[in-house]
């Protein structure tokens, strides 16, 4: 079995079992984490870091989460509304006038957070990601696909971006900044969305799935005909400077498991964590709000969106492209982060499942 590195409470041991089934399964690497009350009862790691497997994937080690970073974006947002300086169901205008062209006059905050927006495409090229501002005045000069509100389509890239540039607006930094100042850096959270430079040596690079090379490529499987939202984003770019550096609050966020369930134990337990408040009960409330049910238009499958995350059953949270997921249930206060290196097929990738699985098995115990 592979050698598991970390800390875990016995009644969870099937985490760092599932964990070390996947290495053996010829994962590269990846971390776990289970927080309960806002405390770990798992914190583990293990494999490589990189595709030649000669860097053991370390305590600190980092990866790009992709997608489970809209979940930070979200919750700068929610922080912002708690604090009553964004009014959720403001027109976007509001805050950012020149967004207000071609027919988004009626687009609120809420839309843009719950994927209904109508803006799910990434019209430019990769490398224009990396230009904020051209980026949002790419997304300012767009019409919608559809009026906003009535239906939704993930927003895979564009999200960050609308979500990032309100919060821009509204407090004149950078989601990033942001994050670092007001929710990542008060709870010791070792997650960041704009890479400095002094991390890089602990980046885990994205290995794309067995048969593909680098020029792998994101995609959507519902995309509407005519859209772009499979992004054309590919592994290589993921993994380059550029990508490191830039502000894309959808989709560039570095992290581990540990930090990933420690900010997102926020919601998990009222708005406190680790004796550090930023929201209050309401406030984590909002995040659970149902904002639209039925088929996405993107994902071509059904979805509940919440404001900013997934909604499960009794759950919420999202993943994100390669297989990192995080997973809230606030009835538990429960919080399960699994992030990786290694991408597979997504149509066969269940892993992010099988921890959430395996981290339920320990809660029964402590229930018991």
């Amino acid at each position: 079995m592979a050698d598991i590195q970390g800390s875990y409470d016995n009644l969870f041991l099937a985490v760092p079992n599932a964990l070390a089934a996947m290495l053996d399964a010829g994962d590269a690497g990846g971390s776990v984490a289970v927080f309960v009350d806002g405390e770990p009862v798992v914190d583990v790691w293990g494999g490589f870091a990189d595709a030649e497997r000669t860097v053991p994937w370390e305590r600190d080690t980092i990866v790009n989460v992709w997608s489970v970073t809209k979940t930070m974006t979200a919750l700068c947002a929610l922080v912002l509304a708690d604090r009553g300086a964004l009014d959720l169901s403001a027109p976007v205008s509001r805050y950012w006038p020149e967004f207000g062209a071609a027919g988004k006059e009626k687009v609120l905050v809420r839309h843009l957070l719950a994927h209904t927006a109508g803006l799910p495409d990434w019209d430019g090229s990769v490398e224009d990601l990396y230009d904020w501002q051209s980026a949002t005045a790419r997304l300012a000069a767009r019409a919608p696909r559809w009026e906003p509100g009535t239906a939704a389509g993930y927003h895979s890239l564009t999200q960050g971006f609308l979500v990032g540039e309100v919060v821009r607006r509204i407090t004149g930094r950078s989601v990033g900044e942001f994050l670092a100042e007001e929710v990542a850096g008060p709870l010791g959270a070792d997650f960041h969305v704009g890479l400095a430079a002094e991390h890089d040596q602990r980046v885990a690079r994205t290995i794309p799935p067995k048969g593909h090379g680098e020029d792998y490529a994101a995609s959507a499987p519902g995309n509407p005909e005519g859209s772009e939202a499979g992004n054309g984003v590919r592994v290589r770019d993921g993994n380059g400077l550029a990508w490191r550096r830039a502000q894309i609050p959808a989709a560039s966020g570095y992290g581990n498991a540990r930090s990933v369930a420690l900010v997102q134990s926020l919601l998990a337990c009222g708005g406190e964590a680790r004796g550090v408040r930023l929201l209050s009960r309401a406030g984590c409330d909002r995040a659970w709000e149902e904002q639209f049910t039925g088929d996405d238009r993107v994902l071509g499958m059904p979805m509940s969106w919440g404001l900013g995350y997934g909604r499960f059953g009794t759950t919420y949270g999202w993943g994100g492209w390669g297989g990192s997921l995080v997973m809230i249930e606030p009835d538990s206060r429960l919080v399960v982060a699994y992030v990786t290196n290694q991408m597979r097929e997504p149509a066969e990738d269940t892993r992010g499942m099988e921890i959430v699985t395996a981290a339920y098995e320990g809660l029964q115990g402590l229930r018991v």
